[in-house]
């Protein structure tokens, strides 16, 4: 095993984890007193960010499929912020006349 292959294994392993760090840290905040929209933002942002980083360490692991791995981490980072933005909308009350 040459110090690349080392170097990128490490490298992956630590994207990996870190995504699954970031998956339970935006999952804590549900759990206490704030508002539904804080609640909301806290968990969109480390959802995205969480699932960004285990791609990126996929894409280390599986570099042959970088085609499908940059379309999944593009279709993430437009999905979840679009999505986020409409349940942020929906949520908010409007008076009906």
């Amino acid at each position: 095993m040459n110090i690349w292959h080392l170097a990128t294994e490490i490298i992956s392993d630590l994207l990996i984890i870190g995504g699954i760090v970031f998956w339970f840290w935006g999952t804590w905040p549900l759990l206490g007193d704030r508002s539904v929209l804080f609640k909301l933002h806290s968990l969109t942002v480390s959802d995205t960010l969480g699932s960004m980083a285990i791609i990126m360490g996929l894409l280390f692991k599986i570099p042959q499929e970088w085609p499908l791995l940059i379309l999944a981490l593009l279709a993430l980072a437009l999905w979840n912020t679009m999505l986020g933005y409409v349940l942020a909308y929906c949520s908010v009350r409007r008076d009906v006349e």
